[in-house]
């Protein structure tokens, strides 16, 4: 690695077991010694019971706990910008000042090859424009094993990424714009990869003001660019904060476990869409695990078999 390594960012709130096990993961990277870390706490709300503001404090106690990365600068917020806010404002000041920027929440675990694959990556497609983010996360189901290395989808996962300023000075944050936009375009049926998974409904969502989150302005943004992402064959990372515990969490769910690998290999890919890999990622939204899958033919099984008996 011969280029200046991406400046890592990582959100944090009131998640004080979550955010120290992001952190020593972290800390546990190949690259973490070399890397700089800018942590932003955002502040709690104005009506925090006492549990959350203990639960703020610990966190603000654990991040000050050791040195993370080999330069650490912490963010504190006075006040609550929630998590949208937080991340469009962290991410554009540091990704001003450095071009380039590797972005985690405070509930996500990364492989110790994780730095390794995101800089390797952002130095690689640095002047393709086209390329517009860098995915960590991939989901585990039937035939991963036929997924190459890397491989590019028009498809966003937000689960610690990378990108470049040339991309974030894009972003589309006008959400009555993109709830017009959006289903205006000829290829609108692959925004949610071909009816596996509803996506426009968060746009509608945050446009009828019940949300309001980051991650489906900056799809939407790679989406109508025409742009793509590159992806890992096996995840860089774990979501360990689908527990109810996050703010925009309402249930478990355990399709999303994964088994970490070491590291990726990046080497130029033609730049195009991976048939297989859309294909694989539809297989996963419509069917799930290969033990999710089971776990619904059992319950099937089951339901039919009562009512028969």
């Amino acid at each position: 690695m011969t280029e200046k390594l991406a400046p890592i960012v990582l959100f944090v709130y009131n998640r004080p077991w979550h955010t120290r096990q992001t952190l020593e993961a972290l800390a546990n990277n190949s690259l973490a010694k070399d890397s700089v870390l800018y942590i932003y706490a955002d502040g709690a709300r104005t009506n925090a019971s006492d549990d959350v503001l203990k639960e703020v404090y610990e966190v603000r106690r654990i991040i000050r706990e050791k040195k993370w990365c080999g330069e650490v600068h912490i963010i504190e917020s006075e006040v609550n910008k929630g998590l949208a806010s937080s991340i469009i404002d962290g991410v554009t000041d540091i990704i001003n000042q450095y071009g380039k920027i590797v972005v985690l929440e405070d509930d996500i675990v990364t492989s110790v090859g994780f730095l390794q694959y995101m800089n390797d990556a952002l130095q690689l497609y640095q002047n393709v424009d086209r390329v517009m983010h860098i995915s960590g996360f991939v989901p585990v189901t039937t035939g991963a094993d036929r997924l190459l290395e890397t491989y590019f989808l028009r498809f966003m996962s937000c689960w610690g990424w990378a990108t470049w300023k040339r991309s974030w000075d894009q972003v589309i944050l006008d959400i009555d714009y993109l709830f017009k936009t959006i289903p205006l375009q000829r290829d609108y049926k692959a925004f949610n990869l071909n009816g596996a998974i509803n996506l426009y409904r968060q746009i509608e969502d945050n446009y009828h003001g019940n949300i309001n989150t980051w991650a489906i302005r900056w799809y939407s943004t790679i989406f109508l660019k025409k742009g793509l992402c590159l992806y890992p064959r096996y995840s860089m990372v774990d979501n360990i904060g689908i527990d109810l515990s996050g703010e925009h969490c309402s249930s478990p769910d355990d399709r999303y476990n994964v088994e970490l690998a070491k590291s990726i290999k990046v080497e130029p890919v033609k730049i195009k869409e991976s048939k297989y890999g859309k294909e694989y990622l539809r297989r996963f939204y419509i069917f799930g695990t290969d033990s999710s899958r089971k776990k619904r033919i059992r319950n099937i099984l089951f339901r039919i078999y009562k009512k028969i008996k």
